[in-house]
């Protein structure tokens, strides 16, 4: 495992360092790769294998999973899966990097769950471009998650303060209830001690 430090973007728009995480077996691939994005302002980490990865993503949030497939990986396909399939990690911006002349891998790739593909060798503009792409709308989501169980918190608080609002409403009917019964009471008594007297 490597580690790529970053620099962030200088200029109007600052913003916090996202980390990808990139996983494959070709490590002279992967640092290539990790160069250009780190200028890009992106903090990068290697893996050389989707377990160790599998390990990195549970110990520590990503922004991003950058997963290079060579040939038949089925272990590659196998982690996609893997993170798709907890609860925790279902939302993970994923990102395949095939060799060209497979379109077999990249449907494979977006059906056990990959965000997007991207055929190699490729421009890094257009692997950057895509990568911002897919961070964007994660954080589109992330946003729409946030307001969503700000959401639901309101209503659960509203829904607490309505069945207040109704014990109390059920109170008050039965203590007009009682107080109906008690004037009644009353008046039945009065009309009693008039009748004989």
């Amino acid at each position: 495992m490597e580690h790529v430090s970053s620099q962030q973007l200088s200029g109007p728009r600052r913003r916090a360092t996202r980390s990808i995480l990139a996983v494959g077996d070709d490590r002279p691939s992967l640092n290539a790769l990790a160069q250009p994005l780190g200028q890009l302002g992106y903090m990068v980490v290697l893996s050389d294998s989707s377990g160790q990865a599998l390990e990195l993503i549970a110990g520590r949030g990503f922004d991003l999973v950058l997963l290079d497939r060579t040939g038949d990986d089925l272990g590659g396909l196998h982690m996609v899966q893997e993170i798709r399939g907890s609860r925790d990690t279902a939302d993970l911006p994923l990102l395949f990097l095939t060799a060209r002349g497979e379109p077999d891998a990249i449907v494979q790739a977006l059906r056990a769950g990959a965000d997007d593909c991207v055929a190699k060798p490729c421009d890094f503009a257009v692997l950057a471009a895509r990568i911002e792409r897919i961070l964007g709308r994660a954080a589109r989501i992330d946003t729409l998650k946030r307001s969503n169980l700000a959401l639901d918190a309101r209503i659960a608080a509203r829904a607490i303060e309505l069945g207040e609002m109704r014990a109390d409403l059920v109170s008050a009917r039965a203590d007009r209830a009682r107080l109906i019964a008690s004037v009644q009471g009353l008046h039945d008594e009065l009309d009693r001690l008039q009748s004989r007297g």
